[in-house]
């Protein structure tokens, strides 16, 4: 069996391209982006992204408010009984 000839590097060739198509079809079988697959970065945004991006600003601005909520209790349940019993009759006023 020659090793050096044509019909080897064919056979190289070939296999090579095969298991291109072969990880391209899994590639695309769950999802995989099929563009940039060689180190190519796309920064394109699509309609998830972009829903993905609101979702997460709105995530942002509700741990907020509950982080805002949070303070407020630790601080009513570390403060004295006396003063929290005033600020409450102040607000009644």
């Amino acid at each position: 069996m020659s090793f050096g000839g044509p019909g080897f590097v064919l056979a190289i060739i070939g296999m090579s391209f095969l298991a291109w198509i072969v990880t391209t079809a899994i590639r695309a079988r769950h999802g995989y982006p099929l563009e940039g697959e060689f180190g190519g970065l796309h920064h394109r945004q699509g309609d998830e992204t972009k829903a993905l991006a609101a979702e997460n600003e709105q995530l942002r601005a509700t741990v907020e408010r509950l982080e805002d909520r949070l303070k407020v209790l630790e601080r009513i349940a570390t403060d004295p009984t006396k003063r929290l019993a005033d600020e409450i009759d102040q607000l009644r006023d």
